[in-house]
């Protein structure tokens, strides 16, 4: 079985990033010149993944239109003599099949996957959480791919985190079978550090078989009255195994304020026109603090 598909939430309203995301989805903000979700659906593309599956909401149509062909757009920039420009952006647009389903409703993310059920059928498929950037020689989905076809089992991304920020996750509840595998057992969605079963915090990457669609269906409303995802995997881990996989890579939260900042300040970094002056600056500002 192959992982074709992928689902990507994307109709979050992004009020932490007011006023910034009043007209721009959250989702199109730049990480240095990049857009955050071009860095996610280029994580799938390098994980072999052919379609992505967006569930947006209202004002989230220039999401799609980032991974559209812009002609006029193109016809002025070939005027200018900008032809690398104009190879930039038609590689953008080719670089995978978007389609998309509306989310009608803030329902949670499990109501969010469960939104795109017809679309993708029944075969395993991936889920991407936009917020989360993973920076890693091996794509982070690439490394849940091959467990998953070793194992043919649903797999999530897992990160160990301190004590102190395990309520902003979900945790994992679970027995280490190797270095950076493990079998999960259960899980619990933002737990307090004194009830939290672990420090092995759940990222927002998933491949999940098809049968997650029936628990999401019967779900009950958790914490802040949405669907939880994690309560769906957590009804499949009773059934059927489920496998968690430490990745290795660097992960930026970009939906936190400080995230969104270290992740440009590092992908800047990775720039070679950007990297000595920036590296420069970083050291005058620290001296002079």
């Amino acid at each position: 079985m192959k992982i074709k598909k992928a689902v990507i939430p994307v109709a979050g309203l992004g009020t932490r990033f007011l006023p910034a995301t009043k007209t721009v989805p959250k989702e199109l903000l730049p990480i240095v010149d990049i857009p955050a979700i071009q860095y996610v659906v280029q994580e799938a593309v390098d994980s072999g993944i052919s379609e992505v599956i967006f569930v947006t909401g209202r004002g989230k149509d220039s999401i799609e239109d980032h991974f559209d062909e812009a002609p006029e757009l193109e016809q002025v920039l070939e005027g200018r003599g900008q032809t690398e420009t104009v190879k930039n952006l038609r590689r953008i647009a080719e670089m995978i099949e978007v389609v998309s389903v509306r989310q009608k409703r803030p329902l949670g993310l499990g109501h969010a996957v469960l939104c795109a059920r017809d679309l993708v059928g029944d075969e395993p498929f991936a889920v991407f959480l936009s917020d989360d950037l993973i920076d890693a020689s091996v794509p982070c989905m690439r490394q849940l791919v091959e467990i998953f076809e070793e194992k043919k089992e649903s797999v999530i991304a897992l990160r160990r985190v301190p004590e102190q920020e395990v309520q902003k996750y979900g945790i994992v509840q679970g027995k280490q079978l190797s270095n950076r595998l493990y079998e999960v057992e259960d899980m619990v969605e933002k737990p307090r550090p004194q009830e939290a079963p672990s420090r092995m915090a759940i990222i927002g990457r998933y491949i999940l078989r098809p049968e997650i669609f029936s628990f999401l269906e019967k779900v009950s409303s958790g914490k802040g009255g949405e669907i939880q995802l994690t309560d769906g995997i957590s009804q499949l881990a009773r059934r059927k195994k489920v496998y968690g996989y430490e990745f290795e890579g660097e992960h930026y939260d970009i939906g936190d304020k400080l995230g969104f900042v270290r992740a440009t300040v590092a992908y800047a970094l990775k720039r070679a026109e950007l990297k000595e002056a920036l590296k420069e600056y970083l050291r005058t500002v620290i001296s002079n603090k």
